[in-house]
């Protein structure tokens, strides 16, 4: 579309989206923001000013008409108070995620914690809001895959991080040699025969969602694993409909407390374990 004016080129795209997002006005707002490289209210001040490249803009509006999670069309996350950079293969951080981190931090906090271990570093968003609340925590951070290994060490880079957060290619725990106090995890814990939103789906990465048949396997695993490793603390994000099973898990395993908190729509979502 030849000299598509700013006005003009939103609500085109807001048309556009109506199928694929809940709110396709702010989503074709920040589309062509991202796009032009300036600020939403730029687009507000400057109704008249023609689209550079519009070929380029409508890409990306087909990119989401497509499904494809905006945050992999911009390469960003917006998470607790920094943006992460993401990339297919590695799973976008979410607001639920950042209550796991709230948890994690008053414990060490209260227990004067030094040193912890991720499970699942993803983009790194775990590891880096927690080393930038305590410059003096040393973290090691796993993955099993490649592609959040690398994107977490340009996002560690960038928020100065590096000699706090060490990244471990690994299975769970299994490379980890150093003793931590605490490990934290956002596991996948999604059953295998869930079906998913088709943005989920059809692009964030299978490994990082599913957590076995019944969704809660790799919980269990990390539970026995930091259990035998004589870690004290565990915190890890779970599944709305995972408390009963853990429960029973943990009391099967023998802990010294369990306690379960929810997210700010009152599902369970996450529980911190005090072993013995």
């Amino acid at each position: 579309m030849k000299n598509m004016t700013l006005q003009h080129g939103l609500n085109w795209a807001r048309e556009k989206l109506k199928t694929s997002c809940e709110r396709p006005q702010f989503e074709a707002e920040l589309l062509l923001a991202h796009h032009l490289g300036k600020e939403r209210t730029y687009l507000i001040l400057h109704p008249d000013e023609v689209v550079t490249d519009a070929a380029g803009f409508e890409g990306l509006v087909k990119r989401r008409v497509d499904n494809e999670p905006y945050e992999y069309i911009v390469g960003e996350a917006s998470f607790y108070d920094i943006h992460l950079k993401v990339a297919p293969g590695v799973l976008i951080p979410r607001p639920e995620t950042e209550l796991l981190i709230d948890e994690v931090a008053n414990i060490i906090e209260r227990e004067k914690i030094t040193s912890i271990a991720e499970i699942g570093v993803g983009s790194g968003a775990i590891s880096i809001v927690l080393a930038r609340k305590f410059p003096n925590l040393k973290i090691i951070a796993t993955d099993i895959c490649d592609a959040p290994l690398r994107i977490a060490a340009e996002n560690a880079e960038a928020f100065g991080v590096c000699e706090q957060v060490t990244l471990c290619k690994s299975n769970l725990l299994d490379e980890v040699k150093e003793s931590v106090e605490l490990v934290v995890s956002n596991p996948p814990y999604i059953a295998e025969d869930f079906v998913l939103e088709k943005n989920v789906a059809a692009y964030e990465p299978k490994e990082a969602l599913f957590g076995g048949r019944e969704g809660d396997e790799l919980l269990r695993q990390i539970i026995l694993d930091v259990k035998a490793r004589g870690v004290k603390w565990l915190a890890c994000e779970m599944g709305y409909d995972q408390k009963e099973p853990i429960q029973a898990f943990v009391n099967e395993v023998g802990v010294k407390s369990v306690r379960f908190y929810k997210d700010l729509a009152g599902y369970d979502r996450g529980f911190v374990i005090e072993f013995m």
